[in-house]
């Protein structure tokens, strides 16, 4: 098991920010694709809880993670796991102490991410297109080490770029909330 802080400042953008910083940063050719598979109880307890538990495909390999709040961030936990037991645990649920959950998980959501990602200061920007149940919405991350530096620089990119900050909604919830509306 690997464990991690991610520290992340987002914002959602439009379709026209997110075309001109594909092509400002040269990445119209390095877009790839990710799938987030989401689990929880049937009661929604790790959605009531702020916890976010995942399978998350990129190309042919599969990662389960476990994302917790915390005071700075959010605290991370992942298992890279098979395909095969990827696919099991879609098709069939699992027991997700595993990875120290103590319920028994089932797929709730999805949402693939088309992402293209690039070095920027001390942390990397990720410029997103998420399509999930219908919906398509375009945001920026950035990741960093440091909260007060990371914020600083984040602000001072959406300001150059004079891109408005629209607080994004965590993309496990954008698909949990739309699940019903295919």
């Amino acid at each position: 098991m690997n464990k991690n802080k991610e520290i992340e400042f987002k914002t959602f953008i439009s379709k026209e920010n997110y075309d001109m910083l594909l092509e400002e940063f040269n990445l119209a050719n390095n877009i790839f694709p990710q799938t987030n598979f989401y689990f929880d109880t049937e009661d929604s307890k790790l959605m009531n809880e702020y916890t976010v538990l995942r399978i998350r495909q990129k190309g042919n390999n599969f990662k389960l993670t476990k994302k917790t709040r915390s005071k700075i961030g959010a605290d991370e936990t992942h298992i890279f796991i098979t395909k095969d037991k990827a696919k099991d645990m879609l098709k069939h649920g699992f027991n997700a102490d595993i990875i120290g959950i103590p319920y028994e998980v089932k797929k709730v959501a999805e949402l693939t991410t088309y992402r293209a990602s690039c070095p920027y200061k001390d942390g990397t920007l990720f410029f997103d297109r998420s399509e999930y149940y219908g919906k398509v919405d375009f945001e920026i991350e950035y990741e960093v080490d440091e909260v007060k530096q990371g914020l600083k620089d984040f602000k001072e990119f959406l300001n150059y770029y004079n891109i408005e900050f629209k607080e994004s909604i965590r993309k496990s919830k954008r698909a949990f909330d739309n699940r019903n509306n295919e």
